[in-house]
């Protein structure tokens, strides 16, 4: 096993990201040395007594800019240009499972939060590896963003998870996830598919392959696009989208 995988994370709101690495798996993880968090302060490096970390935008705007000094002497203090620096913004590539499979295997990581309108370019262009978004949306701050790609990264490295739980996730063989169900039996009337009681393995992965089919052809039909499928798994999941398509037309979607 991988041990002292160490992350940093730059902030404004060191309490927030502490917080996390505290709990469920990820505090697990930390307790027993296979993760290493570090969270900086970026005011701790400001250069008033206000700490000041932000000013009003050259050529005008709303809103206010992370400045480079601060930011620059915090990314000093960790020795960050000898490690792979990521800046979560809206501004960036989509962040996806491959990437959290590529950042894994890094000797370690620094995420910069950003905060207000963003950080100065110029700390971008100096120290910032990759630039991910996590989705179409903004958030008020960076530090939630972080803390989504630094749980779909640590938990990829060997050791943290049972690898099959892994192998068995959405996206890891490019589908969505099937369906799970435990206890009890039945459940205000619903019960458990009774293939999944069947004890039979075979017929077990066959359902949850089509079921996998099925919640991707409706929720992201886009991933098939990258995933090999045979002539019954085409013709499923073309039936899937064509029925998709005929319901969003008698709503008036």
């Amino acid at each position: 096993m991988d041990s002292g995988y160490g992350i940093t994370v730059l902030t404004l709101f060191p309490d927030l990201v502490r917080e996390y690495f505290r709990t469920s798996i990820v505090g697990k993880a930390v307790d027993r040395g296979a993760l290493v968090p570090r969270v900086v302060d970026i005011r701790d490096f400001a250069r008033d007594r206000h700490r000041t970390c932000d000013d009003a935008p050259y050529g005008g705007g709303a809103g206010m800019v992370l400045m480079a000094e601060p930011l620059a002497s915090a990314l000093d203090s960790v020795d960050a240009k000898a490690q792979h620096v990521v800046f979560p913004t809206p501004s960036g590539l989509p962040f996806r499972q491959v990437d959290a499979a590529r950042l894994s295997r890094k000797d370690g990581l620094v995420l910069v939060c950003g905060r207000y309108e963003g950080i100065d370019q110029r700390i971008v262009d100096e120290y910032v590896d990759d630039e991910y978004s996590i989705g179409d949306y903004v958030l008020s701050s960076g530090e939630l963003a972080a803390m989504v790609i630094i749980d779909a990264v640590y938990r990829l490295r060997d050791g943290m998870l049972r690898s099959e739980s892994i192998r068995e996730e959405s996206f890891q063989d490019g589908l969505l996830e099937y369906p799970h169900y435990t206890r009890p039996e039945t459940f205000r009337s619903r019960s458990v598919p009774e293939v999944l009681l069947s004890g039979h393995h075979a017929r077990i992965v066959r359902w949850r392959r089509e079921q996998q089919l099925i919640r991707t052809a409706r929720n992201r039909p886009d991933l098939l696009r990258h995933v090999q499928l045979d002539e019954a798994e085409r013709k499923l999941t073309e039936s899937i989208r064509d029925k998709e398509s005929d319901d969003e037309c008698n709503t008036g979607g």
